[in-house]
């Protein structure tokens, strides 16, 4: 169930100003469990990536992670090896205040590509939120507004469930509004859980969730550089996924959690005054599905069809079309916010100022319905707006 936002237990929370944004904005979060977490993590598949990527891929899977330190306002992407260093560093200062490992705390960056860390006023404020860690929501709320760029709200989500008869939590915290693309993009993301769980399937777990959330969104198309999740269990609950059955019922609050976070980038998507739902159903395959939606999602005609609130169906099958997906024509049909607008290769009359009506609402739902299989697959996406590239346009300028 939803729930207000609230720490797992054994977890605590910063986010200060240490000044790397001119804005003067918060721009450095700390997340730190009180005990050695079992942490996994899942990656941009950018071949590209940021220093702070290449340090925390090498140190998750593991069961000893202590925490996690996260900059915003830049990325420290394409710094070569200052850059790998000065990563490092940021965890090595964290881990001596918590008398941990350097490599038991992992680090997150995001902003501007091609910039160096200031080093000096990071490393004055790690100190500053070792100082200020809190298990208190507002600390919590901190941290998430911490870790923004573009973002207009902070993303955060918590769900409380039984498990072997205790209460147990699983909260999570993202960023992201641009640069989003299926297999991630300019999205960080921690998920934190008082449960305890293997480390041997920690990581599949996460997959498993982020393949059905951050996975099926998209902006614009664009993978990051940076792009980050991870999963920190602590087992402060007392509560260890045993069996089957357990990591049944966990799996389904982890996905919940991360789909919930995913649909919060969608809705604060740079410019975006629509949330597109993108439903594939009916394919021999689930590949085939997430070939048509992200071919969907992306197209720059679909998105600004959407803008104007114009049901112009004809974008959406061809986008469909040239998904490399093989069909026929009378393969498909379209349904456009529950009107059929197009069933088994053939048009149908509808009211199109009515659907058009419909759409200016904000919400827009696309349902391609084929006859092929019984694959399916959610996607979000938003429309594209002339604020976006005025957004972007001036992002450094």
């Amino acid at each position: 169930m939803n729930a207000e936002e609230a720490l797992p237990l054994g977890f605590q929370t910063a986010g200060i100003t240490c000044g790397i944004k001119v804005s003067g904005k918060l721009d450095l979060a700390l997340f730190v469990s009180d005990f050695p977490a079992v942490a996994a993590g899942v990656f941009t598949q950018n071949r590209v990536v940021g220093a702070p990527v290449i340090v925390t891929r090498d140190r998750v899977p593991s069961s000893t992670v202590r925490a996690v330190i996260i900059n915003s306002g830049n990325s420290n992407a394409c710094t070569g090896e200052r850059g790998i260093s000065d990563a490092r560093l940021m965890t090595a200062l964290v881990a001596e205040r918590l008398n941990a490992r350097e490599e038991d705390v992992l680090v997150c960056s995001t902003g501007v590509i091609g910039k160096f860390l200031p080093m000096e006023k990071i490393s004055s404020g790690i100190r500053d939120a070792l100082q200020k860690l809190s298990d208190e929501t507002d600390h919590l709320r901190l941290a998430a507004q911490s870790i923004m760029t573009t973002d207009t709200v902070e993303k955060i989500v918590t769900r409380h469930f039984e498990l072997r008869g205790k209460r147990v939590t699983i909260t999570g915290v993202c960023k992201g509004a641009a640069m989003i693309a299926p297999n991630m993009a300019t999205m960080l993301s921690v998920v934190m859980t008082d449960v305890q769980l293997p480390m041997g399937v920690a990581t599949d777990m996460l997959r498993a969730a982020v393949n059905r959330s951050f996975n099926c969104i998209s902006v614009e198309g664009h993978t990051s550089t940076s792009d980050t999740v991870l999963l920190l269990a602590n087992g402060a609950a007392e509560v260890e996924c045993r069996d089957a059955a357990d990591l049944e019922r966990f799996q389904a609050n982890l996905s919940e959690v991360c789909m919930e976070l995913s649909r919060k980038i969608i809705r604060d998507a740079e410019g975006a005054k629509h949330f597109v739902t993108v439903n594939v159903q009916g394919l021999p395959s689930e590949a085939d599905a997430r070939k048509i939606a992200k071919a969907v999602c992306d197209s720059p005609l679909v998105k600004t069809a959407v803008t104007g609130n114009d049901p112009n169906w004809g974008r959406i099958v061809s986008a469909a079309g040239y998904a490399g997906v093989p069909f026929h024509e009378p393969d498909l049909s379209l349904i456009l916010n529950g009107v059929v607008i197009y069933e088994a290769g053939r048009p149908l009359d509808y009211d199109e100022s009515a659907l058009s009506n419909s759409m200016k609402s904000g919400m827009v739902t696309i349902d391609l319905q084929f006859r092929l299989g019984k694959a399916q697959v959610t996607y979000w996406t938003c429309d594209l707006t002339a604020e976006y590239i005025h957004l972007n346009a001036d992002y450094t300028t």
